[in-house]
């Protein structure tokens, strides 16, 4: 793929979902007023679908960096309380899912992903992945790929497109 088709692919991704109102319509509890702010919808901070958008996207560049797959048969240790925090909320995605496929309260799963985000991104700064001992770098990988997936298929449930890269 050429640097020109690359960078219209990636701007075509992520603007597409972060040009159109649906994750701030979507994240927004439906028994209250909305009010349409496009300064808030298009931030790279905050609830917005680009914040989830660069938190998957940052989660490819590990493996980028990384140059390798994260190995699903890696134990997953949990010595650091950040590392604990994401497994924890990671566990939460299938009860999220099944409560919003009930309620049709897509808010509900527009905070989870907005958390599990946050949650890697502390994870992230206190424990560090590529520089870890072998083993303990396997199991982070591991966090990140599940962290990935998890947002993946969430945002897609949303109907949002991820992008590999920003």
């Amino acid at each position: 793929m050429t640097a020109r088709a690359e960078r219209d692919r990636r701007t075509h991704g992520s603007g597409k979902a972060a040009h159109r109102p649906a994750y701030a319509d979507l994240s927004a509890d439906r028994a209250k007023d909305h009010v349409l702010d496009w300064e808030r919808m298009l931030a790279l901070v905050g609830d917005t679908a680009p914040y989830l958008q660069y938190a998957y996207s940052r989660i490819r560049s590990v493996f980028r960096r990384a140059g390798t797959a994260a190995r699903p048969d890696a134990p997953v240790l949990l010595t650091e309380p950040a590392e604990r925090a994401l497994a924890i909320e990671l566990l939460g995605f299938a009860a999220v899912v099944a409560e919003v496929e009930w309620s049709l309260e897509f808010h509900r799963l527009a905070g989870y992903l907005h958390r599990l985000a946050t949650t890697f991104s502390a994870f992230y700064e206190r424990c560090p992945v590529l520089r870890a001992p072998d083993e303990l770098r396997e199991s982070r990988l591991l966090l990140a790929e599940l962290t990935a997936r998890t947002l993946r298929h969430g945002l897609h449930l949303l109907g949002i497109r991820t992008v590999r890269r920003m």
